[in-house]
């Protein structure tokens, strides 16, 4: 039986084979479209489109007026995730074996109206007060992780915790920020996904537009119920894992 997959999608495959087999060593030059070309009687448009597909499947990445290279796709590490970990958009513990990498952040907040699906998770109306904190992590000057979280200035408006990075309480965390204005903050809950990394996203993260990424939804519960916080929180996903360690009582 002949091969019933389109032309483009056999030679990713193809590719992608090749370079899981060690044929194509990390750093190796992609053959050239004509090279391609010749190989599967394909036309430009067709190696054109198997070579997106392998960019955006962090297989390569092109390098201008050189080429299309093969990334590197070995995790760098995995971040762990954990109650006692750091309680920031962040909230997980580096883990790259016996290496130890410095782990650096710049956040910028700004007043914004809760967007509509943001505010289902708020449990708020759409457009009601928030504090938007953007934040960029690198881990060893490289890109690590992008956060963006959202808090109802309802609670926080007035308080010495409404800007999360600025003030007595930075960089203390949800829980500690919003005890700190009597709010007990008692759990957290996670949604993991993943979905195709936007333009603005590769170019923060170095990736391809389109590669794979990890993404968080986290939210921040109150004693009484209410959601105090949430962030949706971004990595690549050939780079890092995510790891969580659940401990059992009784």
């Amino acid at each position: 039986m002949g091969d019933s997959r389109p032309v483009y999608q056999r030679i990713a495959d193809d590719l992608r084979q090749q370079i899981d087999e060690g044929v194509l060593a990390v750093g190796a030059r992609i053959p050239s479209r004509s090279e391609l070309k010749r190989a599967y009687a394909a036309s430009d448009q067709t190696v054109d489109r198997a070579v997106r597909v392998l960019k955006a499947a962090g297989y390569a990445e092109g390098q201008f007026g050189r080429g299309v290279f093969v990334t590197d796709r070995s995790p760098v590490g995995s971040l762990l995730r954990t109650g006692e970990a750091v309680d920031s958009p962040f909230a997980a513990r580096i883990h790259t074996g016996s290496s130890t990498l410095p782990l650096l952040w710049e956040a910028t907040s700004t007043t914004a109206g809760a967007p509509p699906r943001i505010a289902e998770r708020l449990g708020i109306d759409a457009g009601e007060r928030v504090m938007c904190t953007q934040y960029e992590y690198l881990a060893d000057r490289r890109p690590l992780q992008l956060a963006t979280s959202w808090e109802p200035l309802a609670l926080t408006e007035g308080t010495e915790v409404v800007f999360p990075e600025r003030g007595p309480y930075a960089r203390r965390g949800v829980r500690e920020r919003f005890a700190a204005i009597g709010v007990p903050v008692v759990r957290a809950t996670e949604l993991v996904g993943s979905r195709p990394a936007t333009s603005l996203e590769s170019e923060a993260l170095g990736c391809s537009p389109g590669q794979c990424v990890t993404v968080i939804e986290r939210t921040h519960h109150a004693a009484d119920g209410r959601a105090v916080e949430t962030s949706d929180i971004v990595v690549r996903a050939d780079r890092w894992r995510l790891e969580y360690r659940i401990s059992f009582t009784g």
